[in-house]
């Protein structure tokens, strides 16, 4: 049964001759399922770059994917009211990463809402990155790639790089006994270990508080 409001199944990627560079690309895309994001170099291994892009200009214009940003793509899901659907954050900075074999380390307000220490959804979503600085629009939503230092990249792809960011972007005069407990109930205990092995990576009054944090209530 149908539930209102529920995202309907993706349409099947239809079948195209096998052995083609064609058919293998559509192989992966229906493996993978609506939502997910792409890049042309997810697909390098199956064929020369001309080809590849040839396949994905053909399904973009079907509507079989669609064209998110330059050289991302996705195939789209659908919902029963709102329609089309963006792919989620965390598919396009997972693909933005794996086109440019960089890391990406969520910063900012962002940090901070993932983290349950603000409840804003900021419009810009921001993560520092070992690559370089760019800007990407989707839709209505911004995401700001800003190249920062490797001292700043150590723990990216951890929970503490998320904390350290977070923390950093709320400031000292901000992170109170309520924030700190409500981060700690954020976390989990191996959350928590993994503060406290990285603290040494943070500045010092964030490192103290990511030991504090690390601390067992118990």
């Amino acid at each position: 049964m149908k539930v209102p409001g529920e995202p309907l199944p993706a349409k099947p990627i239809p079948a195209e001759k096998p052995g083609s560079v064609d058919a293998a690309i559509r192989a992966v895309l229906s493996a993978a399922g609506a939502g997910r994001v792409f890049s042309p170099v997810d697909f390098a291994h199956l064929g020369s770059r001309a080809a590849i892009d040839k396949v994905l200009s053909r399904l973009t214009a079907s509507g079989t994917i669609r064209r998110v940003a330059r050289g991302l793509y996705d195939v789209p899901r659908t919902h029963a009211t709102m329609g089309r659907l963006l792919p989620s954050t965390e598919e396009i900075a997972s693909a933005i990463a794996n086109r440019g074999s960089l890391r990406l380390q969520p910063s900012g307000a962002y940090a901070a809402n993932l983290l349950g220490l603000t409840e804003q959804v900021p419009i810009k979503l921001a993560f520092l990155t070992d690559g370089n600085s760019r800007t990407i629009a989707i839709g209505s939503q911004t995401i700001i790639l800003k190249h920062t230092t490797p001292r700043n990249m150590a723990t990216a792809g951890r929970i503490s790089g998320m904390a350290i960011q977070a923390l950093r972007h709320l400031g000292r005069i901000h992170v109170d006994a309520q924030v700190i407990a409500r981060l700690k109930r954020r976390l989990t205990p191996e959350d928590r270990a993994v503060l406290q092995d990285d603290a040494a990576l943070a500045p010092a009054w964030i490192a103290d508080i990511m030991r504090h944090v690390a601390q067992d209530d118990g």
